[in-house]
């Protein structure tokens, strides 16, 4: 059975716009001992381009073929379901494009949906517009609920903080798509074409990346270089396959490839 990685970035890869030691070379072997992979990222703001011309900028050279964002699950998820609807959209380019690829099209009156992605470039004026749509009937779907990491000087409100905000002035819960949604943790398997059994997630999150591996039966890594630290891993009722410091500590095959 072919083995292969859903990587997520932020923390593994990287942290903010500074290269994890050893990241690099990493990516470097697994494409050298022709590895599948992909980074699974819940970031729907970058399209598949824009974050491979990030990665190049930190020093690792792959192809969009190696990007699965949360905006391209959120597509492919209206697309899957026979919506070639409208959408009235909070959100940035890779979202955009995404939608755009996959035929919903994009409205500014009486949608069938409204989708929240990241962004900074939407007023409140347009979430209360969202939240009208809403109320009037429109389908409540969010890319990914990640929190904000509560840091000063954060550029970002957090997508977490929106989608709470529109769900308490509308009462509809939102529909969510990003990790550890099985939406999206099905579909990035799908994108690499993997079965289950063959799938490992790496992460540094074990809310997202492993509690999602974890419900859908992937093998979890779960890497120290990130937001999780060992002292708390007893507090949850779920434990990832493997711990290590960083990615550059992982030897091939992993212990389970030759199960």
């Amino acid at each position: 059975m072919q083995q292969g990685l859903l990587i997520d970035m932020d923390g593994v890869i990287y942290n903010g716009e500074t290269l994890i030691q050893g990241a690099d070379t990493f990516i470097a072997n697994l494409i050298r001992q022709d590895i599948p992979f992909a980074f699974m990222t819940n970031n729907s703001q970058r399209t598949s381009l824009e974050v491979t011309r990030k990665l190049k900028r930190l020093g690792i050279e792959v192809t969009k073929e190696h990007v699965y964002t949360s905006a391209m699950a959120t597509g492919k998820f209206l697309g899957d379901q026979g919506h070639s609807g409208t959408a009235y959209v909070l959100g940035e380019g890779g979202l955009l494009t995404s939608l755009h690829e996959n035929g919903i099209t994009l409205v500014d009156t009486d949608p069938e949906f409204v989708v929240l992605g990241e962004g900074r470039n939407f007023t409140l004026e347009m979430v209360q517009r969202a939240v009208d749509m809403i109320l009037a009937g429109a389908k409540f779907i969010t890319t990914n609920r990640d929190p904000s990491p509560k840091k000063p000087g954060w550029n970002n409100l957090g997508i977490a903080a929106t989608t709470a905000m529109i769900e308490e002035a509308s009462g509809v819960k939102a529909f969510v798509i990003g990790k550890p949604s099985p939406v999206m943790m099905r579909s990035a398997r799908k994108f690499l074409g993997l079965e289950t059994a063959g799938t490992t997630v790496i992460g540094d999150t074990m809310e997202t990346d492993i509690q999602g591996g974890v419900q859908m039966g992937y093998k979890t890594v779960l890497v120290l270089s990130g937001i999780a630290s060992k002292e708390r891993l007893g507090k949850y009722a779920f434990k990832p396959d493997l711990i290590v410091g960083s990615v550059d500590k992982l030897e091939f095959p992993l212990k389970w490839w030759d199960a």
